[in-house]
């Protein structure tokens, strides 16, 4: 078996590593080199899944005069109804500076002529700031309707009306629940008053009433 070479012993022969018979697949599934980890759970399982809600947060408690008891101080616009015709001030859009005001009767106000609507809402306001009475765009440019003595101090209580003037030639009605006016919380400096004999100069002086041009 095999040729010997010249001063070497004969090559050993090995068996055939190769067969002609058809390969044979087996049937002892190999052991896995590899964890399958389970599907990802969707939203809708992990909200219902104990184990994985995330727990609710705790809102604070707002004291009656606005704040919070112990944290930062949350101002609060505080409103009271007079009557079941009031309609609660309103923002028309979170960006809105105003509150729109709703009248809680029907008023006509006349041509060229003014009127007072009342609201039947009594308002206390935070320190240091007011409320201002402004107009309503839309009321102003399609019907020339605009309000006046618009001031409310922060220690008033009683009851809010609105002044509409009317610069139009014909009549205004005010429908029960119509929006008139708007109320913008300011917030106000009130120094002490202190009397001089001299105030500092100024550029402009005492120029005023179109001094500085139309």
């Amino acid at each position: 078996m095999g040729n010997a070479v010249a001063g070497r012993p004969a090559a050993k022969s090995f068996p055939r590593l190769y067969t002609s018979k058809p390969y044979r697949r087996s049937s002892i599934a190999p052991s896995p080199s590899f964890v399958i980890l389970p599907p990802p759970l969707s939203r809708a399982r992990m909200a219902s899944s104990n184990a994985v809600q995330e727990p609710s947060p705790k809102v604070p408690r707002l004291s009656q005069s606005g704040g919070l008891h112990g944290e930062i101080r949350l101002p609060l616009f505080r409103v009271k109804k007079l009557s079941q015709n009031a309609i609660l001030p309103s923002r028309a859009s979170p960006f809105s500076a105003g509150y729109d005001l709703s009248s809680a009767a029907g008023v006509l106000v006349p041509a060229r002529g003014k009127a007072l609507v009342p609201t039947d809402l009594s308002i206390a306001i935070p320190d240091d700031t007011y409320a201002r009475i402004a107009p309503r765009s839309g009321l102003a440019w399609k019907h020339s309707i605009d309000v006046g003595a618009g001031v409310i101090d922060a220690d008033y209580r009683g009851p809010i009306g609105v002044i509409l003037f009317n610069h139009s030639d014909v009549d205004f009605e005010v429908k029960p629940g119509d929006r008139i006016a708007q109320v913008i919380i300011e917030r106000i400096m009130t120094p002490d008053v202190v009397e001089f004999l001299d105030l500092d100069s100024t550029v402009r002086g005492d120029g005023g009433f179109g001094s500085t041009g139309v």
